[in-house]
Order: C-alpha cells, then sequence, then structure tokens
C-alpha cells in the first residue's frame, strides 16, 4: 500500500482508520528513518486536518499548528504531538469546542498530547516568559485552519527571537549547560538519555535556535548526519520498547542494535557516541562564537567613540611560531603556511592547551585540509610538541577533541581509531577507552615531579589501553602497538623498550598489591623480574596511580595505594641488590597472645577491633600531599583480630557473620598460634581488615554473640544470607557472567594461589569459604579486591601439613569451587 493510500484510509475511516494505518506504517521494514518519520508527521496531519474541518464548520481567525519537533515534521513511533490551536479571539466559546473536537479524538487513541489554545499576543507572551514555549514555536508549521493568522505568529515569533537574542541566548546557554550537569555526556554514558543529556537531541534542537537568531551559526558539516542517527536510534528505541523513552537501557541494546541492522550493542553505542561527539563540539564552538559577538557588540560602541569611528582592530598576540592568539581563541598567524609545515597543528594544539585556550574551527579545519603529513620517524620538535600538549592537564582535553573532530588525531596515530569513541561495559569505568587515555595522561601530567623521564609517563598514559578492540589481552596487544608508535613518533630503542614495558605491565602494581603476598618473596621477585629497573618501576607506579584515578572513584583509594606503593618499596629493594630472604613466621604480638590465651581459656571466640585511620604518605608522594586534607583523613577501615580455638568452620563462619553485619573485608590474614607454657593444643587467628558498607560499625560483642552461634551451629548463616541475597538490587535484565576460579601458576613457593573472579554478593566469601572447607584445604592468607560490582580475590591454600597443593589437587579444588559458586 502507499502513502497516498495509507492517508486516504486514515481520512475516510476516522480514528480507527487512522490507528490501524498508523501501525501498518511503522510495521513496514521497507520505511524507516527520515522517510518514515516525515510519512507519519504527513498522516498525522491529514487526520488532524479532517479532526479540525469536521469540527470548525463556519468558524473563522483559527488555524491548527504544530510545534516542536512535530512542528518539524518528525515523528518517532511515540513521540507525543505538540499542538496549538491558534485563533485570533473573536469566539473564545467556539474555539473551545473546537479544542474539544480535536484533543479527545486523540487522547481515546492512547496518544501522549501537549496542547494549547492562544491569540497570537497570548503565544508571544507566554514565549517571552518561557524558553522553552519559545523554543517550541521557532519549529510552528502549519496543519490546518487560517494560513495567515499562521503565517504572521511565526514571522512575529522570530523577529522577537531575532530582537531578544543577546538576552535569550545566554538564557539557553545556562538551560543546556544545567541539563548536561543533571544527565551527563551523551557520549561517555553506558546507559544515556538520547534527548537530555549533553549531545543530545535538545543540544542539537539549541543549535538550531542559534542559527534562528542570526547571531551565530554551528558548524554544520557532519551535524545534520548526527542528529539524524540520534533520532534513528530513538526510533528504533520506541519500537523495541513500545514505550515514549529516551533513556537507552542496557537490556535494550541487542534489541535496539538488531532494529537498525547493526552487528551488535558495542557497534550501537559507539555509533551514538560519535554522533553526540559531533552535537557536542558544534556546541562549544557555536557559543564560543555567541560569547564573542556579544561580547563584540557591547565593546564596539565605546572603541568607536574612543576611535573616532572606524572599525577596530582585534588584537593579535603572539602564542609560537605560526600561532597567535585572537579574540580568546588560538588562530593562526597570517604567515603560518600549514601546507609548509606539518608540525604546526602539533605545535598549535600544544599552545593553546598552554594557554588555557581554545583552537578556533577555522585554524583546526585550515590545518585538517592543508597540513603535510608528518614523516617517519617525527622530527623532534613533533614529538616534543605532542608531550607538551599531553602535560599540559585539564585545557589538553578540550584541544585533543577539536583535533579529533576534524580528524587530524587519527592521521597523527592510525591506531587511535579503533579506541576511539570505544565503549567500556564496566561499571568502574566512566569513559570511553580513548577519553579514559587522555584522562589519564591529565592525571598523569599532576605526577610528572615524580619522576626522571615525564615524557615517557606521559606518552605512556597516552597508550596504555591502546591495545583494547583488538582481540586477546589488550596489555599484549598494546606492548605491540606501543612498540610501534613509540618508534614513528622518534623514541630511541632504549625508551621504545620502557614504554613497551609499561604497556605491557600498566595493571602490574595494582593486581599485584590487592591480590598477592607481598610478604612472599616470590611475588616480589616476579615483579621486580618483569619491570627490570628503577626508573621503569618509578614510571610505573606514577602510570598506575594515574591510570586508576583517570578510571573512576571505585579503581582509588588511600587502601589501594597505600598497597602499592608497599610494593613499590619491596621491589624497589630486590631491583638496587637487597633481595629479601626467605621469611620468618612473625612472631606474635603481645595483644595477640592476650586474645590467643583467653580464646584458649574460654573455649570460644574473642576480638578486637582497632580502627585505622592515619593517612598512608611515601616520600614520593609528598608533592601531591595537598589533595588530601590532613584534618580529615580517609578512612583505611578498622583491623578486625579474631582468635578462635582451632576447629574447623572457622573461616566460613567468621566471613558470613561479617556479612550480616555489612562489613565489607579487605584483606584477612589467617594463622595458628602455638599456646604457650607447654600446653596442648592451638588457636586460630585472624587479622582482617574491614569497613562498614554503610551506616557505623556493630559492636564488638554483638559480632563476638553471633560468631558464637554460628561455630555451635545454631546460627543459619546460610538462610539468613540467602534472604538478603533474594533482597540485593540487582539492575533488571543484567545477567552478571559466571564465576571463574584459576590457580595462579608459580605465584608463590610457600602456597598454592587460588584466584576467583565472580559478581560481589552479599555472603560470596562465606560461599568460598564453605567450599575449601569441604576441599579439605588451609587458607594462610587472603587478598579481597572489588571493583564495581566484580569481585576478585586470591587465596593462599596449603594441604592440612602446611605445604603446598600438588598441581592436579590444585586443580580440582579450583574445579569445585567453581561448580559452587555456579550453583
Amino acid at each position: 500500500m502507499t502513502s497516498t493510500d495509507t492517508r486516504v484510509e486514515a481520512e475516510d475511516s476516522g480514528p480507527s482508520g487512522y490507528a490501524a494505518a498508523r501501525l501498518r506504517l511503522l510495521q513496514e521494514g521497507a520505511r524507516s528513518g527520515p522517510p518514515r518519520r516525515s510519512a507519519l508527521a504527513e498522516l498525522t496531519d491529514d487526520w488532524l486536518t479532517g479532526l479540525f474541518t469536521a469540527g470548525s464548520q463556519g468558524l473563522r481567525g483559527v488555524s491548527l499548528v504544530a510545534v516542536g519537533g512535530y512542528g518539524r515534521g518528525e515523528l518517532s513511533p511515540r513521540s507525543d504531538l505538540d499542538l496549538l490551536l491558534l485563533h485570533d479571539g473573536s469566539d473564545s466559546g467556539a474555539v473551545a469546542a473546537l479544542a474539544d473536537r480535536v484533543w479527545y479524538p486523540v487522547w481515546d487513541l492512547g496518544l501522549d498530547l501537549d496542547h494549547s489554545v492562544r491569540t497570537p499576543a497570548e503565544a508571544r507572551k507566554t514565549a517571552a516568559d518561557d524558553l522553552k514555549v519559545q523554543l517550541g514555536l521557532l519549529d510552528a508549521r502549519h496543519i490546518a485552519g487560517d494560513l495567515g493568522l499562521t503565517a504572521g505568529l511565526r514571522t512575529a515569533v522570530l523577529a522577537d527571537w531575532r530582537n531578544q537574542a543577546p538576552k535569550r541566548l545566554p538564557e539557553l546557554q545556562e538551560l543546556c549547560a544545567e541539563r548536561a550537569e543533571r544527565q551527563g555526556e551523551l557520549q561517555y554514558l553506558l546507559e544515556p538519555d538520547l534527548k537530555e543529556a549533553r549531545g543530545g537531541l535538545r543540544d542539537a534542537t539549541a543549535l538550531r535556535a542559534v542559527a534562528a537568531s542570526w547571531l551565530a551559526d554551528a558548524p554544520r558539516e557532519g551535524l545534520a548526519d548526527a542528529r539524524r542517527r540520534l533520532l534513528d536510534v530513538r526510533d528504533a528505541l520506541h519500537l523495541a520498547t513500545g514505550r515514549a523513552t529516551d533513556r537507552l537501557a542496557l537490556q535494550e541494546q541487542d534489541q535496539v542494535a538488531a532494529g537498525l541492522g547493526l552487528l551488535d550493542a558495542d557497534t550501537l553505542l559507539r555509533q551514538v557516541y560519535e554522533a553526540a561527539r559531533v552535537v557536542s563540539y558544534a556546541s562549544d564552538v557555536t557559543w564560543r562564537e555567541v560569547g564573542r559577538v556579544l561580547r563584540s557588540r557591547a565593546v564596539r560602541p565605546r572603541l568607536r567613540a574612543m576611535l573616532g569611528g572606524g572599525k577596530p582592530v582585534a588584537e593579535r598576540s603572539p602564542l609560537a611560531e605560526g600561532v597567535v592568539e585572537q579574540d580568546g581563541e588560538v588562530v593562526l598567524a597570517r604567515a603560518a603556511r600549514p601546507e609548509r609545515d606539518p608540525v604546526l597543528p602539533l605545535r598549535a594544539a600544544a599552545a593553546a592547551a598552554q594557554a588555557d585556550l581554545p583552537l578556533s574551527l577555522h585554524a583546526v579545519r585550515r590545518m585538517a585540509a592543508a597540513a603535510r603529513p608528518l614523516p617517519t620517524p617525527w622530527p623532534a620538535e613533533a614529538r616534543e610538541q605532542l608531550v607538551t600538549l599531553l602535560g599540559s592537564g585539564r585545557p589538553t582535553v578540550e584541544v585533543w577533541e577539536a583535533l579529533e573532530a576534524e580528524g587530524l588525531i587519527t592521521r597523527l596515530l592510525p591506531d587511535w581509531e579503533r579506541v576511539r569513541c570505544r565503549p567500556q561495559r564496566n561499571a568502574v569505568h566512566i569513559w570511553t577507552v580513548d577519553r579514559h587515555l587522555i584522562e589519564t595522561a591529565v592525571r598523569a601530567s599532576e605526577l610528572t615531579r615524580r619522576v626522571g623521564r615525564p615524557d615517557l609517563l606521559l606518552v605512556a598514559a597516552l597508550l596504555h589501553d591502546i591495545g583494547k578492540g583488538w582481540p586477546g589481552d589488550h596489555s599484549v596487544a598494546g606492548e605491540i602497538i606501543a612498540r610501534d608508535v613509540a618508534a614513528r613518533i622518534g623514541f630511541d630503542r632504549v625508551d621504545v623498550a620502557v614504554l613497551a614495558t609499561l604497556v605491557r605491565h600498566h595493571l602490574l602494581l595494582v593486581d599485584t598489591a590487592t591480590r598477592r603476598d607481598l610478604e612472599d618473596p616470590a611475588t616480589v621477585r616476579s615483579v621486580a623480574e618483569a619491570v627490570g629497573s628503577q626508573g621503569t618501576l618509578e614510571l610505573l607506579h606514577a602510570l598506575t596511580e594515574a591510570d586508576a584515578l583517570a578510571t573512576g572513584p571505585a579503581a582509588w583509594s588511600s587502601w589501594r595505594g597505600s598497597l602499592v606503593a608497599d610494593l613499590v618499596k619491596r621491589v624497589a629493594a630486590v631491583l638496587s641488590g637487597d633481595a629479601p630472604e626467605e621469611p620468618e613466621p612473625a612472631a606474635p604480638t603481645a595483644e595477640m597472645e592476650r586474645l590467643a590465651i583467653e580464646a584458649f581459656r574460654t573455649g570460644g571466640p574473642v576480638l578486637a577491633l582497632r580502627a585505622q585511620t592515619e593517612p598512608v604518605t611515601t616520600d614520593t608522594d609528598t608533592e601531591n600531599a595537598s589533595d588530601t586534607d590532613p584534618d580529615d583523613p580517609e578512612p583505611l577501615g578498622v583491623e578486625l583480630l579474631i582468635a578462635v580455638p582451632d576447629q574447623p568452620g572457622v573461616l566460613p563462619s567468621v566471613a558470613g557473620v561479617l556479612a550480616m553485619h555489612r562489613l565489607t573485608v579487605r584483606t584477612a590474614e589467617l594463622r595458628a598460634l602455638d599456646l604457650p607454657h607447654g600446653v596442648e593444643g592451638s588457636v586460630l587467628l585472624l587479622n582482617w581488615r574491614v569497613a562498614a558498607e554503610y551506616g557505623s560499625l556493630p559492636q564488638a560483642a554483638r559480632l563476638r554473640a553471633d560468631l558464637v552461634r554460628a561455630l555451635d551451629g545454631s546460627l543459619d548463616i546460610a538462610a539468613r544470607l540467602a534472604e538478603r541475597d533474594a533482597a540485593y538490587p540487582r539492575r533488571r535484565g543484567v545477567v552478571a557472567p559466571p564465576p571463574r576460579v584459576t590457580v595462579a601458576p608459580a605465584a608463590s613457593r610457600l602456597a598454592t594461589v587460588i584466584e576467583v573472579r565472580a559478581h560481589d554478593a552479599p555472603g560470596l566469601l562465606h560461599r568460598i569459604g564453605r567450599a575449601l572447607e569441604t576441599a579439605r584445604v588451609r587458607v594462610r592468607s587472603m587478598h579481597v579486591s572489588t571493583l564495581g560490582a566484580n569481585a576478585v580475590d586470591a587465596f593462599y591454600v596449603t594441604g592440612t601439613k602446611g605445604e603446598p597443593l600438588p598441581g592436579e589437587e590444585a586443580a580440582s579444588v579450583a574445579r569445585a569451587l567453581e561448580e559452587a559458586l555456579r550453583s
């Protein structure tokens, strides 16, 4: 059936005919995107025209007007209808009756309707008071009735907008900024709002309003395509959910991607991010131009009076060779020749970032069109300018985005294309891969005084995740890419090797510090062998901190930083030739002995809580100590010492009781203490660091009472935790990947290291403890790390006689533990 046939059916059959025709249109597989949106608007126009005509017999001076998105002729499947019944005020009663004849059929079909009834004067007054009404009227389109009335309103509204632009545009800019603060940036969000987030459809509409003011215009290249792509995604989202929603939730993304014929949800998100980036960059450029024009208008009359007329000459201040500042932007000097100066883009970018000024759109586009490729390897100046750009701190972000918007980054670094706009489906990460790399460079710029080679630190920060987007381990792939890139940009063979090592092992310090026993010499030696030198260790320490800070709030803390610093200190000792000896068991403290004796005497658990709130500071941190208020130290948790007569079930019982009291375990160590004075028997001592999930810590007496009941079997921990687990909040539709348990080869000579990766949940350690108890192995120590919703825990286990497990037995224990966690 053709679109003409569909409209005729809607006209002939009334509301039911319109509903059927609308449904048929939305189910047509051959028509989507702008053609479908236009056809839906035309179909709706014809239906509303019929309703209006039937209800306005003999009535003059009235018209039906579409505004907002409907006014633009862009109807998504579940869009609301924005309608204005415009009248000349001569017969208000008849107009009210007409409104009922039009509005009620729309409501009867279950369509959302945003409606108003106004005279032209009322519409203009409301627009003057309400910016959102003004923006909707800028897209007013005549549907039916008195065409002259509609045309008159459109002319008056546009004239009002242009006359009031110096006042209304700053108001619109503030509205956009407030919305961005609430909704975040569309180009980075895993569940973005396609309309309200920064770089979304609202911002695209705002750019149309700026253009209508004749005061400034947005960069047009790519903007229409970006807007169309966002509208197409919203159409598919409406069809997939059957709801008028603009939020692209995780559980809908695969279905939306399929509806658009895309490979998968990641491809969908990448397209959304690319479109949002175009809109965001256009917004930045446009609002800068608006500000420049408004400042110029405010200053010009005074300058003319001072100079006796004539056009003032813009002041130009040199910044670098071929680069000047003008009107608060970085532009090219008149003598600049980008076609002869391949380093000019990097020089201009570095100068802009160092001066904390934006690169002008005209300058970037001219360099993108005319600049020649850099030779391979790069000249020294190009490499130095890249390092200067990366070391400029926060201003680097805006300048980098300007270069990227015009394709200059991928021309300088072709490998960047694979990480550009690439989503990271990990709750810990708050940025796309490319933005995370720039953020890491920003964070690394604050740490350059801690290292002897700040240039290597900054370039490693830029490249450390460059392997994402390639198959396999991104650190392994990244090492290969980093070698190639480092050689191409002109580093010598030794520096290339250091950069490759930094990229290959950028996760080594934090992974080892949080998941391995630092008292074990094998742990420290393995890190020393991987790092190789003191200088590389120094760089890797700074890169680790910058990477974690750039990842998100959950990736770094004083506790995590203290563990990494401790590991670095131990590795530095090995690299300097001071290798650690095989450790003797540490002598118990007086407090440990007291608790052990009391536990033996009473036959039950004894515990002590000691808060640890002192900030951890190392010599290398002193230059950045201003980031931490010494009067408000970050809590590092609470040390929990528990002494229990040696018996089965201690680990799962303690872990279960802590989970019941909502205590998060950060580290844990278990050891058996022999009793003094020839007393036969031993006491298990558990030295754990815990933190309250929220609220205050429970009283020690309550913990002990519950632990006594857990050990004697009168407290059913599993049942209590099952109740908690049933009520544990989970995102609807999100299925966590299955747990994985592995044996870490050669991780220790003293014990077998079993690593557990699983979805974090109440009682996870209790379940692991029960499974290890069932396997008849002893836990020497454990190291707990929680990243967002993911737990990564390492358990140092031995046999009953304290020896590491044989290979096959260790593999069997790992398989049994994984099966227990899956069930």
